[in-house]
């Protein structure tokens, strides 16, 4: 992507985050509120037939319990990146209908699993995939309906 595209793609980014972020949740009241944990940013593979087509880079957040320990849980994030890393990477995360997007329910449910076994069940309420930012955009595979 050039310098001019860039630059003329910026205002209509900053729109859209400026209307996203305004927009209310539907259904979920107070979901950033409570205890939490988030994993830093990683790049999950998105695989077709065996080939690597694309990287995609999730931000994940792990919310507990109320009678969790916080910062006991945030110590072991580490841990957390590497189950999710490790999981999608034996069995990737792939969209079949997207290769820019992940496949948010096999993540949450493969995470939260994980994330049970790590630390115990009782601490996690659900995961939340707080953005997805495709490596590539173009130039990839037509996904099979």
């Amino acid at each position: 992507m050039d310098r001019r595209s860039l630059f003329a793609l910026a205002p209509a980014l900053l729109a859209a985050s400026a209307a996203k972020a305004s927009a209310p949740a539907k259904g979920k009241e107070k979901e950033g509120s409570g205890q939490y944990v988030d994993l830093s940013p990683v790049a999950l593979p998105i695989v077709v037939k065996g080939r690597l087509v694309n990287y995609v880079f999730a931000s994940v957040r792990l919310n507990l319990s109320p009678s969790a320990d916080a910062a006991k849980l945030r110590a072991k994030e580490p841990y957390f990146r590497d189950a999710l890393v490790r999981a999608a990477h034996r069995t990737p995360f792939t969209n079949p209908k997207s290769y820019v997007e992940l496949d948010v329910a096999r993540l949450k449910a493969s995470l939260l699993r994980d994330a049970g076994a790590i630390a115990g069940a009782k601490n996690f309420v659900s995961v939340t995939v707080s953005s997805q930012t495709p490596k590539q955009r173009t130039g990839l595979p037509r996904p099979t309906a």
